[in-house]
């Protein structure tokens, strides 16, 4: 029997243009999907085998209903011992919730567009990390970020504007990423038009960011490693 992931929307669409839940079935899970977006969460985290949060327009910090709710989900998943996995909103949220809601802070200038990720040390013995080398190559794009001085936060990989763009919580099977690896080299000149007045608004040049539109592969297998992860229980 295939182990079942807890898939969480927290975007405006319910799935996403990286259509990461239906990957993650390819990948021998069992994905049962919520629009958390949407007010949809389970009624028990009974039987799952691991989390995956996704991105949102909202903050972590926002007084919003579902995000509250969110919240209590990740706290009780955290004390039956779930992995979970977050990106972008997810990690944030991840942050707010188990290491408190003063971790996540706007920031005053976005960060977006494709960098360079530095590996700290730690990440040669993490198991989502330890495939990559001492650097991986990611598309980045927030303007809310996670602070890096929580003493229950292991950081493992940063950029020159983000202190903390991977990280762990505690010894346990949790992992937030700042970035997104889900997206594709094909998939990403579509999300940036789609989202180009805000992508522009955040200091983006659409047509640059096309043309260096890379497919991120070695930083996809923190998603495959988070995936064998969950399967092997």
């Amino acid at each position: 029997m295939a182990e079942r992931l807890l898939y969480l929307g927290n975007g405006r669409k319910f799935q996403s243009i990286a259509k990461l839940d239906d990957r993650f079935e390819t990948w021998g899970l069992k994905v049962d999907r919520y629009w958390a977006y949407d007010g949809q969460f389970p009624g028990s985290l009974k039987g799952y085998d691991g989390i995956f949060l996704s991105g949102s327009p909202h903050g972590a910090y926002e007084d919003v209903p579902f995000i509250l709710r969110e919240h209590d989900l990740i706290r009780e998943a955290a004390e039956l011992a779930i992995p979970m996995l977050g990106i972008c909103f997810g990690s944030q949220i991840l942050a707010s919730a188990l290491c408190g809601r003063d971790q996540v802070f706007r920031r005053s200038t976005c960060e977006i567009g494709y960098k360079t990720l530095p590996l700290t040390a730690a990440a040669g013995a993490d198991r989502l990390c330890q495939d990559l080398t001492d650097e991986l190559r990611m598309f980045v794009w927030h303007n809310d970020e996670v602070r890096a001085d929580h003493p229950d936060m292991t950081i493992l990989a940063h950029s020159d504007d983000c202190p903390n763009q991977i990280w762990r919580y505690r010894d346990a099977e949790i992992w937030g990423i700042q970035g997104h690896p889900e997206i594709t080299r094909t998939q990403a000149p579509i999300w940036f038009e789609e989202n180009r007045a805000r992508m522009e608004a955040d200091g983006a040049d659409i047509e640059i960011l096309k043309a260096q539109a890379d497919e991120a592969a070695e930083a996809k297998t923190m998603l495959t490693r988070f995936a064998e992860l969950v399967q092997n229980g």
